[in-house]
């Protein structure tokens, strides 16, 4: 391919069967590079950091400089019925036909809410064994009581 060339095709939405396309390509498409761009742009050159190809690689031989941007949205000054539309289209991606192996499309804090759910029902956060012992010797370590457990 040459250089700058960007390939497009439609390949089913991870998840989906019943109809979901997903536009994939080698850089995201032009949707994703747009928004690369708006990150570039809102969190290297606005926030005074580094950005495209001054961004350090992993070696810690030198500060990140990485910026951040927030950015506040309040939806009800845009078109009304926001909540609605919104829950809306969530319920319709989890209605869609999982893909094989799965047994349900997950949206965006999903996972989340069923983790906040299970703390909630176990009275606590779950942490594996290895930890739990890991954190104990430490403790002792350092001559302070070890974390209990429920």
């Amino acid at each position: 391919m040459q250089r700058g060339l960007v390939a497009f095709r439609r390949v089913p939405a991870a998840g989906v069967t019943d109809g979901g396309i997903a536009l994939s390509c080698l850089a995201g498409g032009y949707k994703g590079y747009g928004l690369a761009m708006m990150v570039e742009i809102v969190c290297g050159i606005l926030g005074d950091a580094a950005y495209g190809p001054n961004i350090r690689k992993w070696e810690t031989n030198r500060i990140a400089n990485l910026g951040q941007c927030f950015v506040a949205i309040n939806p009800d000054v845009f078109a009304p019925g926001f909540r609605d539309r919104m829950s809306d289209l969530m319920d319709h991606c989890r209605g869609l036909e999982p893909a094989a192996g799965y047994d349900r499309v997950l949206v965006a804090g999903d996972p989340e809410r069923a983790h906040m759910q299970e703390c909630d029902e176990n009275g606590g956060i779950p942490y594996p064994p290895h930890l739990i012992e890991n954190m104990n010797k430490l403790a002792s370590t350092l001559g302070v009581e070890p974390l209990k457990t429920v």
